[in-house]
């Protein structure tokens, strides 16, 4: 695990459809494989095939069927498929990021401090926290105007700009990124492009949905084929 931060090993999902009968619908089959430290992997396949199954159970929020996922977590290998909700929160907070493809709004926390929250669970000061914010929303341009006032009438794109400081404010080892760049405009997409470069030469190591195929191009190290873990029922 030095060089593997992260190693998911024969990981399964399927979902009850109640309104259906019950109908047991599987969706990931024996998906294996490892992240190094300092790259971006994607996953890649087409719509339906998984990819952000696979994400949200590596995060915790979908339980694994079967499989385990593993973890480097401040010196120890924490199994993430059989952890505890208090041993994920804390891999969450010192080792695992995930930046979404939507910001959950928080009701009338200004976007500065949204930004800044990770830092400061982490025990950063505010001042400390406040001002690496303002200058990761500085970056991705999202206009000073806006910093103090709650992200919930933002537009999408300012939304996933604020989404985007908040999920790369840490250095977290491992960080999932689900999407991030499918509402920004070019000139945002590049400056996401970058912060990953950025990530990856401090040692990151990164998994990642990407379905504009120029940012994927610019960011991935190794593609992840996702059709290979399709259910057999289903291939």
């Amino acid at each position: 695990m030095k060089s593997h931060p992260l190693a998911a090993s024969g990981l399964a999902k399927s979902f009850t459809m109640h309104l259906r009968g019950g109908i047991l619908l599987p969706v990931v089959e024996n998906a294996s494989f490892t992240l190094k430290a300092g790259e971006c992997a994607v996953l890649a396949g087409p719509s339906g095939v998984g990819k952000s199954s696979i994400l949200k159970m590596l995060y915790g929020n979908y339980a694994v069927d079967a499989g385990s996922i593993r973890i480097a977590h401040q010196g120890d290998i924490v199994d993430l498929a059989d952890a505890t909700p208090r041993q994920i929160l804390a891999v969450r907070r010192d080792t695992l990021g995930y930046v979404s493809q939507f910001l959950r709004v928080v009701p009338r926390v200004a976007a500065l401090d949204v930004v800044a929250e990770p830092l400061t669970a982490r025990g950063a000061s505010i001042g400390e926290a406040r001002e690496k914010a303002a200058g990761l929303l500085a970056r991705l341009n999202l206009p000073e105007r806006l910093w103090h006032l709650p992200p919930a009438t933002f537009s999408g794109g300012e939304q996933q700009r604020v989404n985007i400081a908040r999920g790369f404010i840490t250095d977290h080892p491992v960080l999932l990124l689900d999407e991030p760049t499918a509402s920004l405009d070019a000139a945002n997409r590049a400056v996401v492009i970058d912060m990953i470069g950025e990530k990856k030469r401090r040692g990151a190591a990164m998994l990642g949905i990407f379905h504009d195929t120029d940012v994927r191009d610019s960011i991935a190290d190794r593609l992840i084929d996702v059709t290979a873990f399709a259910p057999r029922q289903a291939a």
